[in-house]
């Protein structure tokens, strides 16, 4: 009981501290305003994190453990490739309104993250990645995609869900979901009518002229 406590109360500061940082950046945001933030005196905060870097580093693992959970869960549900990326997009738009601090933090503040808990964060940072690319790779073996380069897929992918951050907010005309579903459509299918692609050399020309 007393251990659930203390995993509560610490999962109420690191809330507190990804709004604070959000909202009055990280930099300029003190274990003092923190502490206010979550009830404690600025004494009591240090019972449960010795510095602003073990909040930092705790509200990083929470943000990746949320996705990796996510995907693990659906892992017996047998998604298709193209339905399994769909949900990754799901899963980083509904985040926003979630833990919208959490994901500002996870996007901006991985570098002021001491170097042993960079490394900590970057592997499963590159875990979750690679999934995804063997998702896609998954997806271009079975005929669901096209030939395609799973890395460049990948990029492509996390470029259009993680930088979302700077733009969305809830309680717009669409949902976090529906904005998600318009993106996995674009990525999936694009958004250029009937006819043939240009080509490689198609595009040199009009650059040319």
């Amino acid at each position: 009981m007393v251990h659930q406590r203390v995993a509560d109360k610490r999962k109420e500061i690191i809330d507190s501290a990804a709004a604070l940082f959000e909202t009055e950046g990280y930099t300029i945001t003190t274990m003092a305003a923190i502490a206010r933030a979550s009830g404690l005196a600025k004494a009591s905060l240090y019972h449960y994190f010795a510095s602003k870097d073990e909040i930092l580093f705790a509200i990083h693992e929470e943000f990746i453990g949320l996705l990796i959970s996510r995907r693990d869960q659906r892992a017996a549900t047998g998604l298709n490739p193209e339905d399994e990326l769909r949900e990754v997009f799901g899963d980083v738009f509904e985040l926003m309104d979630s833990h919208r601090g959490h994901v500002r933090v996870f996007f901006e503040h991985y570098r002021e993250l001491p170097a042993a808990q960079q490394r900590v964060i970057r592997a499963k940072r590159d875990n979750y990645e690679s999934w995804v690319e063997d998702t896609v790779r998954a997806g271009a073996a079975s005929g669901s995609f096209r030939d395609v380069d799973p890395r460049l897929v990948t990029l492509a992918l996390f470029g259009m869900a993680n930088w979302s951050y700077q733009w969305y907010r809830s309680g717009g005309p669409l949902t976090s979901r529906q904005i998600a579903v318009h993106f996995w459509d674009y990525l999936i299918r694009g958004i250029e009518g009937p006819g043939p692609l240009a080509s490689p050399s198609s595009w040199t020309e009009a650059l040319v002229q």
